[in-house]
C-alpha cells in the first residue's frame, strides 16, 4: 500500500512529538539518588560477605565483597559461644507485645484527642507534646526506682510496661483520626453506636495505614533498644539481641569478627522482612496526615 507524502509527514511528527528528550535534572536527581543507595547498602554487602568469609578477610583493603570460600562457619560458632537462638526469642518477644501494646493505647488515647471533648483536653495534649523533648536517659533513674521496688527489676515486664505508651505514637495518630469525617460518626450515632463501637468499628478500619507506619516504627524500636535493656536486665537468658550481640565481642572488644558479622547479619533480618512487607504503608500514612491540626 502507498502512502503519500503528506501522510507520511504526518505519521512522523507525531512520532517527534511522542519523543521528548530525557530531562538533564531527572538524570542528575537519578544519579545522586543511585550513589546516595550505593552508600547504605554497601555496609550491608560487606557485613554479609564477612559472615560467610574467612574471619582474615574483614581486614582486607579494599574490603573484598565476595568471600573466596564461603561457608557457614562463622553462623556456627556464633550458636556454640552465645545462646543467639535466645536472643532473638527475647527480642521478636518483647518487640511483638510492645507493639500490639501501643496500638491499642496510641490509638485509644489518639481517638480521645481527636474525637471526644473533655475539660483540659488542649493542656494534656500540649503536656504530652512536651514529653517528646524529654531524651529517655533523663527518666532512667527514677524508671529504675520504680522497677525495682515493684519487684520486676530483671524481668521482661521492666521493659514492656513502660513501653507500651509512645507520646509520638498518640501525636501520629491523633493527626490521622483529624482527617476522617465527622459525618462517619454523626451517621453512627444515629444508629445508636456508642463511643466504643464508633472507635472499633469507624476508625480503626479507617486508619489502617497509620497504624501500620506506627506499628513497623515500634518494631523497629524495640528491636533496635539497647540503652534500657542493658539497664533492666541482667540475666543473660533474658537479654535481647543488642545487648547479647556485645557479648561476642569478648572482652576488651577482641572477639573475632566473623561470628560478630554473621550475628548482625541475622539480626538484620527480621526487621527487613518486617520493613519490606509493610513500608508502602508509611507513604500512605504521611501523605494522608500531613501537618492538620
Amino acid at each position: 500500500m502507498a502512502i503519500d507524502a503528506g501522510t507520511h509527514s504526518e505519521v512522523m511528527l507525531t512520532v517527534s512529538k511522542k519523543r521528548k528528550p530525557f530531562p538533564v535534572g531527572t538524570f542528575i536527581t537519578l544519579l545522586i539518588l543511585g550513589f546516595g543507595a550505593v552508600l547504605m547498602i554497601a555496609p550491608f554487602l560487606w557485613i554479609i560477605s564477612a559472615a560467610f568469609g574467612e574471619t582474615t578477610e574483614v581486614f582486607v583493603l579494599p574490603p573484598r565483597w565476595l568471600p573466596h570460600n564461603p561457608s557457614m562457619e562463622n553462623f556456627e560458632t556464633v550458636f556454640r559461644q552465645v545462646p543467639y537462638h535466645l536472643f532473638m526469642f527475647n527480642s521478636i518477644k518483647l518487640a511483638v507485645i510492645v507493639t500490639i501494646g501501643q496500638l491499642i493505647t496510641c490509638s485509644m488515647a489518639a481517638y480521645a484527642f481527636a474525637r471526644l471533648q473533655f475539660p483540659g483536653r488542649n493542656v494534656l495534649f500540649v503536656i504530652l507534646l512536651s514529653a517528646l523533648m524529654i531524651p529517655g536517659q533523663i527518666t532512667i533513674v527514677p524508671l529504675f526506682i520504680l522497677v525495682r521496688n515493684l519487684g520486676l527489676y530483671n524481668t521482661h515486664l521492666a521493659l514492656i510496661l513502660p513501653g507500651l505508651v509512645n507520646p509520638f505514637g498518640v501525636f501520629l495518630l491523633r493527626q490521622y483520626f483529624v482527617t476522617i469525617p465527622t459525618e462517619l460518626e454523626d451517621a453512627a450515632r444515629v444508629d445508636g453506636a456508642n463511643v466504643f463501637t464508633i472507635y472499633w468499628r469507624i476508625i480503626l478500619p479507617l486508619a489502617g495505614p497509620v497504624l501500620t507506619t506506627l506499628a513497623i516504627l515500634t518494631f523497629v524500636g524495640m528491636w533496635n533498644a539497647y540503652f534500657f535493656p542493658l539497664i533492666m536486665i541482667n540475666t543473660p537468658e533474658l537479654q535481647v539481641i543488642t545487648v547479647g550481640l556485645t557479648l561476642l565481642r569478648g572482652q576488651y572488644g577482641a572477639g573475632a569478627l566473623g561470628p560478630i558479622a554473621a550475628a548482625l547479619a541475622m539480626a538484620i533480618v527480621p526487621v527487613l522482612i518486617v520493613f519490606l512487607l509493610l513500608q508502602k504503608y508509611i507513604i500512605k500514612s504521611v501523605v494522608s496526615t500531613g501537618l492538620k491540626t
